[in-house]
């Protein structure tokens, strides 16, 4: 018998493939890299390499003096090649070059890297290089105006960043309080985000008459695009959320953005969305502290562009969830 070591590298590496995948799915990381609906893409993908493994396991030892296909002729028929054929192909017995190595190394080391490193939580350092304000200014429509704002207000617009005043006064705001903050803001996970046009319905239908918004990771996207596309339709409505703090110069000190990352099909393509708050305690709370909040919208400004603003009326400090990201809805048709 005789050992090939480079077919026997490249079992190890498709192995290796399908088992980093499998680990994805097995603890529930696989969600902080793609949308819940490509799980089963993904879950397609270990399974093709493990079968790709049990076929190339057989060529790792192969029966000495066994037909040699780098010996044959390439005149011949041994190889199924004609006379004016250029054999370039490598069959995995030719010496080890330097090309190879590379070559490997390409392939090896987003493997080794996947076992080896934590996946990492989108934060908002990536939210400031990926513009977030512009970002959640341009989900808002184009040509609503602001309604007319104090002389505060004003210096705060010219700022760039919403209206600059207290919290109504008489409100609670402190941390770690026992606030009325509803819960029902759990992390999307699986196919929680997979509706039927009927439940889809109900829920935008909520978003109409419920006294208090709940943005629930399953819908939040597609209440977030219906607000900030009609700010004057939902003023004066109560909402309750939870995201990461963002913050960037220009703000107010009492001004954050309750942020979270919207994974449309993986992490390269996620986008920034969330609501610009304002609190007295803002300025104490640091940049990708989890909170959750509870206020009322009003209409803030952003470059001239009008967004939605929550004047908060109680916060508090929450944990990340161990699904951070939002998806958007997949309607299932019938």
């Amino acid at each position: 018998m005789q050992f090939h070591a480079q077919q026997a590298a490249r079992s190890l590496i498709l192995l290796g493939f399908s088992v980093l995948i499998y680990m994805l799915h097995f603890t529930g990381k696989i969600y902080l890299f793609i949308n819940p609906k490509y799980l089963l893409l993904s879950q397609a993908a270990a399974f093709l390499f493990l079968l790709l493994f049990f076929i190339q396991i057989t060529r790792v030892w192969t029966i000495k003096g066994a037909h040699d296909h780098d010996s044959c002729s390439h005149t011949g028929e041994c190889c199924s090649h004609d006379d004016h054929h250029d054999h370039f192909h490598d069959h995995g017995t030719t010496p080890f070059s330097a090309k190879k190595l590379v070559s490997y190394l390409i392939i090896v080391l987003p493997l080794l890297s996947g076992f080896m490193l934590p996946a990492k939580v989108l934060d908002s350092e990536i939210a400031d290089k990926k513009g977030a304000m512009l970002s959640i200014a341009g989900s808002s429509k184009s040509g609503q105006s602001s309604p007319a704002t104090s002389d505060t207000e004003e210096q705060a617009d010219a700022q760039g960043t919403g209206d600059d005043i207290q919290s109504p006064e008489g409100s609670d705001d402190q941390a770690g309080q026992d606030s009325a903050i509803p819960e029902g803001t759990e992390a999307a996970t699986g196919y929680e985000n997979l509706m039927t046009d009927e439940e889809y319905n109900k829920e935008m239908k909520e978003l109409e008459s419920e006294s208090t918004i709940f943005f629930n990771d399953s819908i939040y996207s597609s209440y977030y695009e219906a607000i900030s596309s009609n700010i004057d339709q939902y003023q004066g409505r109560k909402v309750s959320l939870y995201g990461f703090v963002y913050k960037e110069e220009g703000f107010a000190e009492n001004q954050l953005v309750v942020s979270r990352f919207l994974v449309t099909h993986c992490v390269a393509d996620a986008s920034i969305i969330g609501f610009l708050s304002e609190f007295p305690d803002a300025a104490t709370i640091e940049k990708d502290t989890w909170i959750k909040i509870e206020g009322v919208i009003e209409t803030g400004s952003y470059m001239d562009t009008p967004i939605p603003l929550v004047k908060v009326s109680k916060w508090e400090i929450t944990e990340e969830p161990e699904v951070p990201y939002l998806y958007p809805v997949s309607i299932q048709r019938n």
